[in-house]
């Protein structure tokens, strides 16, 4: 039997996790939230945080970044306006409900999109990653931490087993690189930086793309960052 992801579902199984998500998922998934904020600071300036939940991040953020973070669920969003009240956090600019397939931001509008556990939880990731593509900025990235699953072997067998439950609990288990292959390969203007592998166990990773500024060294993601993109690797998980 399949089972479909939509928003409706989404919002209803992330409103039941919201009293108890950062007990769960707080320690299991911190230090690849760190490394995802570490990576957003690298290019700095304005970040949109897509599914921001209980904004469990947002504390890791330094000052001069600027952080606008959206989330599907109201319950979740409510603990993350209450966090950042008081923790008096004046880095984060607004908090709204928002659709990830459907940014109301103008085009260009941020220097970089960051999605920790998101991709593979909307109905249809490309087209999150489509809109992620257009409101970053030429010179951005889009900075996300996702599940990458098995293209074969036991544990794609595991996975797909999986599927069923990790619907009901509101994502996919099984969501394979090709997935990200396939959508690098429609958008000529967007690069990978970097690929590397999360914990636990490696079974996720921190993933950076880089969106071509256009023209003269249209090669170039950002020439402000030029060296430290002369070190980019891809790290398979």
């Amino acid at each position: 039997m399949a089972f479909a992801l939509n928003n409706e579902t989404v919002t209803k199984t992330y409103g039941r996790w919201a009293p108890v998500y950062d007990v769960v998922f707080g320690a299991i998934f911190d230090r690849a939230r760190q490394a995802a904020v570490a990576a957003s600071e690298e290019v700095g300036g304005r970040i949109l945080e897509v599914g921001v939940g209980t904004g469990i991040s947002l504390g890791y953020y330094s000052e001069p970044s600027r952080v606008w973070g959206i989330d599907l669920s109201e319950p979740m969003l409510s603990n993350a306006r209450k966090r950042v009240y008081e923790q008096r956090m004046t880095h984060v600019e607004g908090l709204s409900i928002m659709d990830a397939e459907r940014l109301d931001f103008p085009n260009a509008s941020f220097d970089v999109i960051m999605a920790q556990y998101v991709v593979n939880t909307v109905p249809h990731p490309d087209v999150a990653l489509d809109e992620f593509a257009r409101v970053v900025r030429p010179g951005g990235e889009i900075i996300l931490v996702n599940r990458v699953g098995a293209d074969a072997g036991p544990r794609y067998m595991v996975e797909r087993l999986l599927s069923p439950v990790a619907h009901r609990l509101g994502w996919r288990s099984e969501f394979p690189w090709d997935r990200f292959s396939a959508w690098l390969d429609r958008h000529k203007d967007i690069r990978l930086i970097e690929r590397r592998p999360m914990p636990p166990f490696g079974h996720f990773s921190l993933i950076r793309f880089g969106k071509v500024v256009p023209g003269p060294g249209a090669s170039r993601v950002d020439s402000r960052n030029s060296a430290a993109y002369a070190q980019t690797r891809r790290v398979e998980a």
